[in-house]
């Protein structure tokens, strides 16, 4: 059966995938994204403006963390679309985030206005307006450094090493308090290292790709051996739709299962678009951690999910849509 969605970051990496998936599965989307500038906005009108052209989907400019704008826009919809007195939307999906380690050490102020006053704002019109399920899209930088790998969901997290993961914290924290005290079907989603197509600039698979591809050097933290469990952008927003369903309160990792050195990815990435790399280190930062990896037992179990598109495939894919569109995307601001 069609049903109405709430997707917050809509112009975003991920959530604009989801949208995607959501509006080909027949459901009508309501997108609200700020359109800020954490990274080069052209690249999410750029993905906006395909989500626009699609039947069933609608977008309104708004910002999460502003509770009074937020509160009209969900009570106008509630209006306009429920005449019977029903909730305005099946479920919230939250993607709306300011994501990065590094960045949120300059400024952690706008990581926890954005990832954890914002979710509490959509929660409190979730329970004020009679939505049910509140899908949360968090991070695998909560695992920090000193759980044994693969991580698992009940792995302690309670020593985040950056403003960015504290953030999600927080955000995990109040979704099970409304859980609990409203009865709020929740799903929290743990990310792991997601890249792709369009894929976010600031992010190391799209600057180095580009880099790489235009014969400039690329930045290393640290000696390269650090690994990560990249997670392919479709993959993950499969997983996304998938754990829309009840499920109570449960935290679920989204990974690619299969971890992997920078250093050989960057050798991967050269040998795709054809260049050799020229590297240059500069010494790890305080706020990364060595390594990645999700243990996908649970999303296996739970919503029937693991991760389809191996690196290889993945990154072959994503130098494919760098060449196809390579004169939208040499403007791109890469940021700091």
């Amino acid at each position: 059966m069609a049903q109405r969605y709430l997707v917050t970051g809509a112009a975003g990496f991920i959530a604009s995938n989801v949208c995607r998936i959501l509006l080909a599965a027949g459901h009508e989307v309501v997108g609200i994204d700020n359109l800020n500038s954490a990274y080069d906005p052209r690249l999410k009108h750029w993905r906006l403006e395909k989500l626009t052209t699609t039947p069933g989907f609608r977008f309104e400019t708004l910002d999460i963390a502003d509770f009074v704008e937020l509160e009209r826009f969900v009570e106008h919809q509630a209006r306009s679309t429920s005449a019977d007195g029903g909730a305005p939307f099946a479920a919230v999906i939250n993607l709306a985030a300011r994501a990065g380690v590094q960045p949120s050490v300059v400024d952690p102020w706008i990581y926890f206005r954005s990832n954890t006053d914002g979710t509490l704002n959509l929660l409190e019109v979730c329970r004020r307006f009679g939505i049910q399920k509140f899908v949360l899209a968090s991070t695998s930088s909560l695992y920090g450094a000193r759980n044994a790998l693969p991580f698992a969901e009940d792995a302690d997290t309670n020593h985040p090493l950056s403003p960015y993961a504290a953030s999600k914290k927080g955000a995990e924290a109040i979704s099970f308090t409304y859980h609990h005290l409203h009865a709020l079907d929740v799903t929290v989603l743990r990310y792991f290292t997601v890249y792709g197509p369009a894929g976010r600039p600031d992010m190391s698979i799209f600057r180095f790709m580009r880099k790489i591809a235009e014969g400039d050097p690329i930045t290393v933290f640290g000696d390269g051996k650090q690994s990560r469990d990249f997670s392919y952008a479709d993959d993950i927003a499969r997983g996304t739709v998938a754990a829309i369903k009840p499920l109570g309160y449960e935290v679920i990792n989204l990974g690619g299962d299969r971890p992997i050195r920078l250093d050989q990815v960057i050798d991967q990435i050269g040998e795709l678009v054809g260049r050799r790399p020229v590297i240059e280190y500069k010494p790890a930062h305080p706020a990364d951690v060595p390594a990645t990896w999700a243990n996908v037992a649970k999303a296996k179990r739970l919503i029937d999910w693991s991760p389809q598109v191996a690196l290889e495939e993945g990154l072959r894919r994503t130098a494919a849509w760098y060449r196809e569109n390579r004169d939208r995307i040499l403007p791109i601001e890469l940021g700091p």
